[in-house]
C-alpha cells in the first residue's frame, strides 16, 4: 500500500428509483428556495446604473473585471448579500470571493463602481474585515480592484469612526504584509479620502492612465476653510474651484508615477491593469498542489446534484448525513474515526481533489438503546452528548498535530440540557472543543446544513472562530437562532403566563405575544437573512458546495504555514490500528 489515503472505505448509499420518486417534492422545494436566493444574488448584481453606461464611459463594471482576471470555473463567491444596515442601495458595495488567478489562489475584492462610483457604505468596513480574515487564515494574496469615491457623506456616522470602522482595514492591510502575505491593488477611477488609503495600503500599485488617488479629492479641496455657513456669494466662488479641481483631480499619474513613485506600474487600457496583476500573481510562492495531494483526485461516486433530494426541508426530518457526504468528498470514500463511539456526530478523514481534508457533522435520528450512557432518556441526533464532545475534542487536536485542515457540517439542535447533562460535564466540554479548535491553528470551514441552535453552533467550528473559521455557508435550509422560536416564547413568558392565571386574567394578550415572537424567530432565522446579517458568509445551491469545499482545500494547501509529513501523521495510524481491532473482536 503506498499510503493510508488510497484505498479508503467506499460509504453511502445510491438513489433508487422509489428514494427519487419519493424525494421528488423535496427536490421542487429545493429549486424553489434557490430560485429565491439566486433572485436576491441578481439584486446585487444589478444594483447601481447599468453595465452599458459604465462601458459607454470607457470603462469595465467590478463584474467585468473580475471575469477577466479570475480563471474560468473557480470563482467562488462570499458576502453577496452581507447588508447589515441595509442599505437603500442593498449592498455594502464591494465584491469578493475566493478565485484563482493565473494558476493560483487568491482573495480578490473589488469596489462596485455602478453605486455610487464605489464609495465607502454603512457595512463595508466589516465586510473587508472578513475578507482580510479570510487572506490571513489562507495564507494566500489578497487583490484588490480600487475603484473607490470616498465616503457616502450623508451617512458618514454609520461607517466611518469605530474600532471596526472604515479605517480598521488599512491596519488589517499592514499586518497582512507583517505576516509577508501580499496585497495586490489595481487602481482606476477617482479615489480620494479612504478610497486613497484603499489604494495606497497594498503592497504593489497597479495603475490605470486615468486613476487618481489623494487624500481629499476635489469636493474636499474645494471647501477646505469652513467659515460657519455659507452664502450665495461662496457658493458661486465654491463653483469655480470645483470646476479647476475637477479639470485636473489631486494625486493623478503625473503625481504618483512620475514624482512620489508609489504607483509602480501605469497602463493605458483597463485590461492591461489586470494582466499586469495576474504577471505578479505568477511570481508569488505556491506549492505545486501535487505536494500536498495524498492520491490523485477524484469525483465522487454519486452526483453532487443528489443532495438536494437527501437533505430534507423540513427541518425535523431524519436523514443519513453519510449519504450527503459521500456526495462530496472524492470517490465518496472515507476513514471514520471512532465510529462506535459519540453516535450523534461523524469524525473522519476524506479528500477534496486528492487533498486530505477532516470532516465533522451531526448525524440524525434515534441513537438507540443506552444512549447517552449517563441519563435515562432516549438520545436523539442532532443534538451533543458527552462522548460525541469528547470525539470531537479528540479529533479536532489530533487534526492540529496532523495539520489537517476541518471542514464542519452543522445540523444541530443544541447540546444536552438538565442536571443529568451538567452532571455528565457537557458544560465543560463544549468550552474545552472550543479550546480544541482555538490551539489547532487550523484552517476551517463550515457549512450550515439546516440548523445551527444554541451553544452547539458555537463549537461545532462557528464563525465565531474567527482565527480559524475561514468562511460559513448557508443553504436554502439554513436556519440559525439561540433556540426554537417557540421554546424562546415559553421561556420569555411562562412565569408570566402562572402569574395572569394566577391573577384570574385572561391569558390571550400573553398568548398574543408569544405568537409573536416565535414569527420573529422565524423571520429572523431564514438563510437570505443570515446571509444579510452576516451570520453565513455566502447561501450556495446545495449542488456547489463541492465547489467551495475545492476551493477552500486548493487555497489552505496552496502555502501553508506549517507542515506534518504524511507519514508521520498520528491519526489515519490510530484510525487504522482501531479498525484492526475491531476485526479481530
Amino acid at each position: 500500500m503506498k499510503s493510508y489515503f488510497e484505498n479508503m472505505t467506499p460509504f453511502g448509499k445510491a438513489l433508487k428509483k422509489g428514494t427519487i420518486k419519493r424525494t421528488q417534492n423535496n427536490y421542487e422545494q429545493v429549486l424553489g428556495l434557490e430560485k429565491q436566493i439566486l433572485a436576491a444574488v441578481d439584486d446585487v448584481k444589478n444594483a447601481g446604473i447599468s453595465e452599458e453606461k459604465i462601458n459607454q464611459r470607457g470603462q469595465m463594471t467590478v463584474w467585468q473585471r473580475l471575469e477577466y482576471i479570475v480563471d474560468p470555473g473557480t470563482w467562488t463567491p462570499l458576502h453577496t448579500l452581507f447588508n447589515p444596515a441595509d442599505n437603500v442601495e442593498g449592498t455594502t458595495n464591494v465584491i469578493d470571493g475566493l478565485g484563482k488567478i493565473a494558476g493560483k489562489w487568491a482573495v480578490v475584492i473589488g469596489f462596485d463602481n455602478k453605486v455610487m462610483a464605489g464609495a465607502w457604505l454603512a457595512g463595508q468596513s466589516e465586510n473587508i474585515l472578513r475578507v482580510t480574515d479570510l487572506a490571513k487564515i489562507l495564507n494566500i494574496p489578497l487583490v484588490w480592484l480600487v475603484n473607490c469615491s470616498g465616503a457616502k457623506l450623508t451617512e458618514q456616522e454609520k461607517f466611518y469612526a469605530n474600532r471596526r470602522g472604515s479605517g480598521t482595514p488599512f491596519f488589517r492591510h499592514a499586518e497582512l504584509e507583517q505576516d509577508g502575505i501580499p496585497v495586490l491593488a489595481a487602481i482606476y477611477g477617482t479615489n480620494p479620502a479612504g478610497g486613497g488609503y484603499h489604494a495606497i495600503s497594498p503592497t504593489v500599485l497597479f495603475a490605470h492612465e486615468k486613476c487618481n488617488m489623494a487624500v481629499g479629492g476635489a469636493g474636499i479641496v474645494s471647501g477646505m476653510s469652513p467659515q460657519g455657513g455659507f452664502t450665495a456669494d461662496m457658493a458661486e466662488a465654491l463653483v469655480q474651484k470645483a470646476k479647476e479641481h475637477r479639470e485636473k483631480p489631486p494625486g493623478s499619474v503625473a503625481i504618483h508615477y512620475d514624482h512620489t513613485g508609489f504607483f509602480r506600474f501605469v497602463y493605458k487600457e483597463e485590461k492591461e491593469v489586470l494582466d499586469g496583476v495576474r504577471e505578479y500573481m505568477k511570481k508569488l510562492p505556491a506549492y505545486d498542489p501535487e505536494f500536498f495531494r495524498v492520491t490523485d483526485p477524484r469525483s465522487p461516486a454519486f452526483e453532487a446534484e443528489e443532495v438536494m433530494r437527501l437533505l430534507p426541508i423540513a427541518s425535523k426530518t431524519v436523514y443519513d448525513f453519510d449519504d450527503i457526504l459521500a456526495r462530496l468528498v472524492d470517490g465518496s470514500e472515507h476513514m471514520e474515526y471512532r465510529p462506535d463511539y459519540g453516535p450523534e456526530v461523524y469524525t473522519g478523514l476524506c479528500k477534496v481533489d486528492g487533498f486530505l481534508v477532516a470532516c465533522i457533522g451531526n448525524r440524525q435520528g434515534y441513537l438507540g438503546k443506552g444512549y447517552p450512557e449517563y441519563a435515562d432518556y432516549p438520545g436523539m441526533g442532532a443534538k451533543l452528548y458527552r462522548q460525541g464532545l469528547l470525539k470531537m475534542n479528540e479529533f479536532v487536536t489530533l487534526c492540529g498535530r496532523d495539520r489537517i485542515p476541518v471542514i464542519w457540517f452543522q445540523d444541530t439542535s443544541g447540546i444536552d440540557v438538565g442536571d443529568i447533562a451538567e452532571k455528565a460535564e457537557l458544560l465543560g466540554l463544549g468550552q474545552s472543543l472550543v479550546y480544541s479548535i482555538q490551539q489547532s491553528g487550523l484552517p476551517m470551514m463550515l457549512v450550515i446544513l439546516r440548523k445551527g441552535t444554541a451553544a452547539a453552533h458555537y463549537v461545532m467550528g462557528g464563525p465565531q472562530a474567527n482565527r480559524n473559521n475561514a468562511f460559513t455557508l448557508g443553504t436554502c435550509a439554513t436556519e440559525i437562532c439561540v433556540m426554537h422560536g417557540e421554546t424562546a416564547a415559553v421561556a420569555t413568558y411562562a412565569r408570566r403566563l402562572v402569574k395572569e392565571k394566577e391573577a384570574g386574567r385572561d391569558l390571550e394578550p400573553v398568548v398574543e405575544k408569544m405568537n409573536a415572537l416565535a414569527r420573529k424567530y422565524k423571520e429572523t432565522s431564514t438563510p437570505l437573512y443570515c446571509a444579510k446579517h452576516g451570520m453565513v458568509d455566502e447561501v450556495v445551491r446545495l449542488a456547489d458546495l463541492r465547489h467551495y469545499m475545492q476551493s477552500f482545500a486548493g487555497a489552505v494547501y496552496q502555502n501553508p504555514r506549517s507542515i506534518c509529513p504524511q507519514h508521520q501523521m498520528i491519526l489515519p495510524r490510530i484510525i487504522r490500528d482501531h479498525a484492526v481491532e475491531k476485526e479481530k473482536e
